[in-house]
């Protein structure tokens, strides 16, 4: 089987569009330079401080500004030509990026690397947007889930191997060498989407609004906030990945203490995280087979299901294998999730007020990561470790059967998608 008769809605289908391939392309190397710096950042931080404090605000520097900014990020989304923004962004983050590397080769004072680290976060939340709202514009709408699919798995190849590449290069190089190959992977990313080119549609990253003039900031953010109110499902999505976001917050503290509960130690921690991805990667595999059936209350609710019910049993296993079979389930539920609910935001809002929505949904999720490491440790101190997981997993579960037995509410018709060669031709 070749990408051209590739099953609709798969990975390869997605990946016969010369457009999507390099924006992927840019993703891809981006996302492995993105995971790889992070690592050399808290190596950093910590071998200059040996403090605990300053690396998690270190950490915390790098999370914060998307959160804060994602909203503003969906409005520029939504206002300016996207591939200008998107290569701005990866040319603003390539010279944040020399700028570490200077003050880890030149021992500039420590507290710069926060500063830094932060202005180079707040380069990624109009990125985020701009990437989510060019992608139905580059795939036909029935390969949309396997366009989304492959973005998620380059994200969980960069988890893996960015690390591992950033560790090869603290060994036998230094920090500052891991930064600068940062710079160059933006670099890199920028000329991806120069490149890319859209069949059917001329302008595949031009705004399409239908106001002449744009509204004041607060007023596009209501705007936004207003596209996702007033579609149910759209809503839905958007909190069943809060939920997976929470879990994952919560499990960057609490598999340390199964780690431990199943005898595999410390290390044993970075083996459930290598899990995580590794089921992320098969989640993506089965997004294109629920494609037809998206909008299906019960998919999402047997994702959800897949997340939360291998935290339940995490609780009592006892068996090394049996818990990293368990996490790795976790990450297929919550990439699954994470698919779903892009393709749904894509498919039911309209083009023109996309950005300020995704602009809110994403911050959203993030958040999520904050709050779930933040309770985790209070959860553990009140409950012990069994008693967290089954807190946390039993809320994901609430969630799931809180999407089966929502009534059903009346929403405005939303026009069926079509593929963007068949709007182009109209236009014609």
């Amino acid at each position: 089987m070749t990408i051209q008769n590739a099953p609709s809605g798969t990975i390869r289908a997605a990946l016969r569009y010369p457009g999507f391939r390099w924006l992927l392309s840019g993703l891809a190397v981006s996302q492995t330079g993105d995971w790889l710096y992070n690592l050399a950042l808290v190596v950093l931080v910590y071998q200059r401080t040996h403090s605990a404090l300053w690396a998690g605000v270190t950490t915390a520097a790098r999370v914060v500004p998307v959160v804060v900014l994602g909203p503003l990020g969906g409005v520029l989304a939504d206002r300016f030509d996207r591939r200008r923004i998107m290569i701005t962004c990866d040319l603003a983050r390539m010279g944040m990026m020399v700028l570490l590397a200077a003050v880890a080769a030149f021992q500039l004072p420590i507290v710069l690397a926060p500063v830094i680290a932060a202005v180079a976060t707040a380069g990624t939340a109009p990125y985020v947007a701009c990437v989510a709202a060019v992608t139905p514009r580059l795939v036909d709408d029935p390969d949309l889930p396997g366009a989304n699919a492959a973005r998620s798995a380059v994200t969980g190849a960069g988890i893996v191997l960015g690390p591992a590449l950033g560790g090869v290069l603290l060994l036998f190089g230094s920090a500052a060498s891991a930064f600068a190959l940062n710079a160059l992977t933006f670099g890199l990313s920028a000329l991806a989407v120069l490149a890319i080119r859209a069949d059917g549609d001329p302008s595949p990253f031009r705004v399409r609004r239908t106001a002449d003039r744009p509204d004041g900031l607060l007023r596009e953010v209501a705007q936004g906030a207003a596209a996702l109110r007033a579609h149910p499902a759209a809503l839905r999505l958007v909190g069943a990945d809060i939920m997976c976001s929470v879990l994952y917050g919560a499990q960057t503290v609490l598999l340390l203490l199964v780690s431990r509960q199943v005898g595999l130690g410390t290390q044993g921690y970075g083996y459930m995280f290598a899990a995580i991805g590794a089921g992320g990667l098969i989640g993506t595999a089965l997004a294109g087979r629920v494609s037809r059936r998206l909008g299906s209350r019960s998919v999402l609710a047997a994702a959800l299901a897949v997340a939360g019910a291998p935290t339940l049993l995490l609780a009592v296993v006892r068996w090394p294998a049996a818990a990293i079979v368990l996490t790795g389930l976790t990450g297929m539920g919550t990439l699954l999730v994470e698919i779903l609910t892009e393709t749904t935001l894509q498919r039911e809002l309209d083009e023109d007020v996309f950005g300020r929505a995704y602009g809110l949904a994403f911050p959203a999720a993030i958040a999520g990561i904050v709050v779930g490491s933040v309770i985790a440790p209070g959860l553990a101190v009140l409950l012990g470790g069994s008693g967290a997981l089954v807190a946390v997993g039993g809320t994901v579960l609430a969630y799931a059967l809180l999407v089966l037995h929502q009534p059903r509410r009346a929403t405005r018709a939303v026009p069926a998608p079509r593929p963007v060669v068949a709007d182009a031709a109209a236009a014609r």
